[in-house]
């Protein structure tokens, strides 16, 4: 009996050394509710900016149209208010994992953190430039739900190489996208949804299932 129980904690520490050799798991919990609040941030200043024509910039009535030079500068501002949102949270993001990579005495640059990158690169790079061109073609309430669709599937691919509770997340991305098509001119709320309070609540759970234990 003793020796059977032997076996099966060596079995159990060799599948552990196989994990974390072939996956990602240095992600922290505190990395999602960081961008969670920038998310958040980021639309309310969005909201703030445009409020009073939010309704007609997001096409909430279907013949409503948008054109002229607040357009570009509706684009522009947009364009720029994504990017600062998109470094934040990557510098946010970067900071826990790191500090969690470290607490663990793992590295944080290595073949399973290079799949993972690769494989979320794809369909997050795609999806920037498909809502580039819906900008582009004056289409920005499309580029709300597009964001969530593309982000989730960036989700669900890389979720193969790190904790899999990354697949809810972006099954719950998908969703909110997919919803959000059909829900035009509350296209900035369920954005802020998908980004900020499902990134939040992902992140708490996370922390709390993996970290708080050991931190």
């Amino acid at each position: 009996m003793h020796e059977s129980r032997e076996h099966l904690q060596t079995l159990t520490e060799i599948r552990s050394l196989m994990e974390r050799s072939s996956k990602f798991l240095s992600l922290s919990g505190l990395s999602g509710v960081s961008a969670g609040l920038i998310a958040l941030s980021g639309a309310t200043v969005v909201y703030t900016r445009l409020r009073t024509g939010l309704f007609t910039i997001l096409h909430a009535d279907p013949e409503a149209t948008y054109t002229g030079t607040n357009q570009q500068d509706t684009q522009q501002f947009l364009v720029t208010v994504a990017v600062i949102i998109l470094v934040l949270a990557l510098l946010a993001g970067t900071y826990f994992t790191v500090r969690k990579a470290r607490r663990q005495g793992l590295g944080v640059w290595n073949q399973s953190s290079r799949r993972l990158l690769w494989a979320m690169a794809v369909p997050l790079a795609t999806g920037g430039v498909f809502c580039l061109a819906l900008l582009h073609y004056n289409l920005i309430w499309l580029a709300f739900p597009a964001t969530l669709i593309f982000y989730g599937m960036a989700l669900l691919n890389g979720s193969k190489y790190t904790l899999r509770d990354v697949e809810s997340l972006a099954y719950c991305e998908i969703g909110l996208g997919l919803i959000s098509l059909f829900w035009p001119g509350y296209n900035l709320l369920t954005w802020a949804i998908g980004f900020g309070v499902l990134h939040i609540m992902y992140g708490l759970a996370m922390y709390y299932k993996y970290e708080r234990t050991t931190a």
